[in-house]
């Protein structure tokens, strides 16, 4: 009698841990950063600290505080994403919202999204807790940074996906009418961590309708401990004879658990029908793991124009530039 009811209590917590583990599950993760940053030059000024005011960056600052908030089922799930602080003020495209979306798996390879979601294309991204450097490239800046619309995810093998999005102009927010109803067409092909990214159509509701956006971003693991990651861009609208174009390495050395140093050199060029503006940017990082949670990277960046385009300083301003910058980011 003993061993039936021990057997019917075991059962019955196998039954209810079954249950629980198919239940929607809720987690809650977020970064808090701040940073104090200086330059060699007369003023204030870093490139790429601040999306929104890099000519504002001086002494001590704040990055953004970011809660994530997800709802994950077996079948679908939401995710809200809520970012405040000079460093989300442009990649929010509705308040305080960076990201905020719906998705459903109706198969186990294919998954349909809808909302607002953080671009498929480049190397970095708005949370500096996943980029190794803190300060963001020139062509993180030129953007996308998000879409809001529907895009569908499917994974063929372990090694090879697809992606297809519609979506509204990346600059469209909750604040802009699309009277025009200004579209954009996405797609992705993914093949071993290497993924090519196309965008076509208007960026905002009174631009051009074919601008067209191409972007390659992949790595490679050259030893156990050094990694090689790239990013190269194109964008061009043949109607408004302006667009772009770059490329950057992530070149980043683990030598411990706990600390890491790398570099990213990049060229950058604003380009037009008869002309192109360059600037050329090299950014030393460490990356020093105090504990499980906190992360403190100390930056030496230089940027350099003959064509003063350096990012956070006026035109006919400066021609180079070199920026300290040491940031605490704090992730939970």
């Amino acid at each position: 009698m003993k061993k039936i009811i021990l057997s019917a209590v075991a059962l019955i917590g196998a039954l209810t841990l079954n249950a629980q583990d198919d239940a929607p599950k809720l987690s809650v993760s977020g970064t808090v950063d701040v940073y104090g940053t200086t330059n060699t030059v007369d003023g204030t000024g870093t490139p790429g600290l601040l999306i929104a005011n890099p000519d504002k960056a001086n002494g001590f600052g704040l990055g953004m505080a970011n809660t994530v908030f997800s709802y994950d089922g077996a079948k679908s799930g939401v995710v809200a994403d809520i970012a405040f602080g000079p460093r989300a003020d442009d990649a929010n495209m509705a308040g305080a919202i960076n990201q905020l979306y719906a998705y459903y798996n109706l198969t186990e390879k294919l998954t349909v999204t809808a909302g607002q979601f953080n671009t498929f294309l480049g190397y970095e991204v708005i949370s500096p807790a996943a980029n190794f450097n803190y300060s963001v490239s020139y062509l993180f800046n030129a953007g996308p940074f998000s879409h809001t619309g529907v895009k569908l995810d499917y994974a063929a093998s372990e090694d090879l996906s697809f992606l297809l999005a519609v979506t509204n102009a990346h600059a469209i927010t909750s604040d802009d009418a699309s009277e025009s109803g200004a579209t954009q067409y996405g797609a992705q092909v993914g093949y071993k961590g290497q993924y090519l990214n196309f965008i076509y159509g208007a960026y905002s509701e009174t631009s051009a309708t074919d601008v067209l956006f191409l972007d390659y971003t992949g790595g490679f693991d050259l030893s156990e401990s050094l990694y090689l990651g790239i990013n190269a861009a194109y964008s061009y609208s043949d109607d408004e004879e302006a667009g772009y174009q770059g490329a950057a390495l992530y070149i980043e050395n683990t030598f411990s658990e706990t600390f890491a140093l790398g570099l990213r050199p990049e060229f950058f060029s604003y380009t037009s029908a008869d002309d192109s503006e360059d600037v050329l940017a090299l950014t030393l990082a460490a990356s020093t793991q105090l504990d499980d949670n906190l992360k403190l990277i100390t930056e030496l960046r230089y940027d350099s124009s003959d064509d003063y385009k350096i990012e956070g300083f006026g035109p006919g301003t400066e021609k180079n530039a070199t920026a300290l910058t040491i940031a605490a980011v704090y992730s939970f």
